[in-house]
């Protein structure tokens, strides 16, 4: 869940600063040159918007999914969907790993009724 939930926020930052610029560009227009708006991030160059859209939209939709797998994990309801949420967890890597270690080793405690 707390993969997940790092997920989350930051696809929500990327799609945030994608929707943002958006808007300023449109209130205060493109520049001199026009062209794809872009965002600059001094010494490391500019992050043209539809990046931000393309990785940040994965992203949080992952995100999304490590935190129902991630309370599916906590409930002991479903192995499958536990799995799958410790499998989108991956993006967050050793968070994502240490998950489906997790969720694999606890595999017998689904069956399992109290």
């Amino acid at each position: 869940m707390i993969g997940g939930t790092l997920e989350v926020i930051g696809g929500g930052i990327m799609l945030g600063l994608a929707i943002a610029h958006r808007e300023l560009s449109r209130l205060v227009g493109h520049g001199v040159w026009g062209g794809t708006p872009g965002i600059f991030l001094g010494p490391f160059g500019a992050v043209d918007l539809i990046w931000l859209i393309i990785v940040g939209v994965p992203i949080f939709a992952l995100g999304i999914v490590a935190i129902v797998g991630g309370v599916s994990a906590i409930r002991r309801k479903s192995f499958g969907l536990s799995l799958a949420g410790a499998v989108c967890a991956l993006p967050s890597v050793i968070l994502g790993i240490l998950a489906i270690v997790f969720v694999a080793l606890g595999k017998r405690e689904f069956g399992a009724k109290a």
